[in-house]
């Protein structure tokens, strides 16, 4: 009944890339994370994620670096981010650093303890900011000399 029909396709294993995978509120996964695809999280992850696109949800939380092309945080993310496109709602808790190529966007109410920074994209130092550096350190800005002050008398 169940071995007997005939599927030439049986051995062979073939990746859906473009599937989503979903950590739903219930569930906490104790380490690392690598996928080709995107993954939506409800619950917990301990561990690092490397995925192409990840969504957290208001009751998801993340634990660990997160490595990622796309991401949009509702949720609590203690770690470092790094990412292209970062997208982080009202609800979102990012304790960590992020690091994005492209684009960053914060709707009000989101809350960051880290640093931020634009990388890779970054645009290059224009002559403006050049020539502010150079100005800031010409020698002609000297420390004005210290200038006695006359003794008090006595009286």
């Amino acid at each position: 009944m169940f071995g007997s029909t005939k599927n030439t396709n049986k051995n062979k294993k073939v990746l859906n890339h473009s599937g989503r995978s979903f950590i739903s509120e219930s569930l906490q996964v104790e380490g690392d994370i690598r996928s080709s695809g995107s993954i939506d999280v409800s619950g917990l992850i301990n561990g690092s994620v490397y995925v192409d696109d990840m969504t957290i949800s208001e009751s998801g939380s993340v634990r660990g670096n997160l490595e990622v092309r796309k991401l949009e945080v509702n949720g609590h993310v203690e770690g470092k981010i790094s990412a292209e496109t970062v997208m982080l709602g009202k609800s979102a808790v990012v304790k960590g650093d992020i690091f994005f190529k492209n684009t960053l966007k914060t709707e009000e109410g989101a809350d960051i303890d880290g640093y931020i920074k634009r990388v890779d994209g970054a645009k290059a130092n224009n002559e403006e900011e050049i020539a502010i550096e150079e100005i800031a350190f010409r020698s002609e800005d000297k420390k004005p000399a210290l200038v006695a002050s006359p003794e008090k008398k006595a009286v």
